[in-house]
């Protein structure tokens, strides 16, 4: 299928957050070449920005992501595969703190752009579907790396063996969404907001310090890493400045 002259990853950036919409709706933003590589230069540009801490990523309504473009898989190569996957890569990989504000299906490799975000936030028509095996194909692009630890080997392999699919209220019961809201676009941007508005060095270094702490074996191995990231905190003017201002608000509030 040759590619929708109306698709693109469009960027708004809101409250210091860059809201990323993949805009395909005719084919209900199916993830191809196209797309990937403007995902990529969306996020990379949003990195790069001064005024952005931090990236939600959503879907042209009614879909969030419909899949991959199957003429492409159709004729994919690994190369291939790898550029397809490289849109959500690269929301995976982003050092920015991410949400995904998922308003609608979620299909395949529309999945692993929701998983490759940090946080998941549901709209009330959100469906995660994950549909690899009934189409004939492996899962690919981390997508069983991503799930597995998202929901447990259990659910994951009911989701990706069994064809079990959930619904909002199902993904969030059994934690692939942090959350169900009404209005999920503005409840991602409100969340991503609060990251945003912290030191942006700072909050690269505490979401690098979450991934080393999901992945390390023991305590202390953290522990040394908080000790140097913290100490360095300690450091900036902007921490100065707000234990500062937070001491003479503890002054003020004790000498009443």
């Amino acid at each position: 299928m040759a590619s929708s002259v109306s698709a693109d990853v469009r960027t708004e950036i809101r409250d210091r957050v860059a809201v990323l919409t993949v805009s395909d709706p005719a084919r209900r933003n199916a993830m191809n070449l196209d797309i990937a590589a403007k995902l990529v230069a969306a996020v990379d540009a949003a990195v790069a920005d001064d005024g952005v801490g931090a990236i939600v990523v959503t879907g042209e309504d009614p879909a969030f992501c419909a899949g991959a473009d199957l003429a492409e898989l159709a004729a994919a190569d690994p190369d291939t595969l790898r550029a397809v996957y490289g849109g959500f890569v690269a929301v995976a990989q982003c050092p920015l703190p991410t949400i995904a504000a998922v308003n609608g299906a979620a299909v395949g490799a529309g999945m692993n752009l929701a998983l490759a975000c940090d946080v998941r936030l549901a709209g009330p028509t959100a469906k995660f579907d994950s549909r690899f095996l009934q189409i004939g194909l492996h899962p690919g692009g981390g997508y069983t790396w991503m799930l597995t630890r998202a929901v447990g080997v259990q659910r994951a392999a009911a989701m990706s063996l069994f064809g079990e699919s959930a619904d909002a209220a199902e993904a969030e019961r059994i934690g692939l969404v942090h959350r169900v809201v009404d209005d999920v676009l503005d409840a991602a941007v409100a969340m991503a907001a609060k990251a945003a508005a912290a030191p942006k060095e700072l909050t690269i270094a505490t979401k690098a310090t979450l991934r080393s702490a999901a992945v390390l074996d023991t305590q202390q191995e953290v522990l040394e890493i908080e000790v140097a990231r913290q100490a360095e905190s300690l450091r900036s003017p902007q921490a100065q400045e707000l234990i500062a201002s937070l001491r003479a608000r503890i002054s003020k509030a004790g000498a009443r």
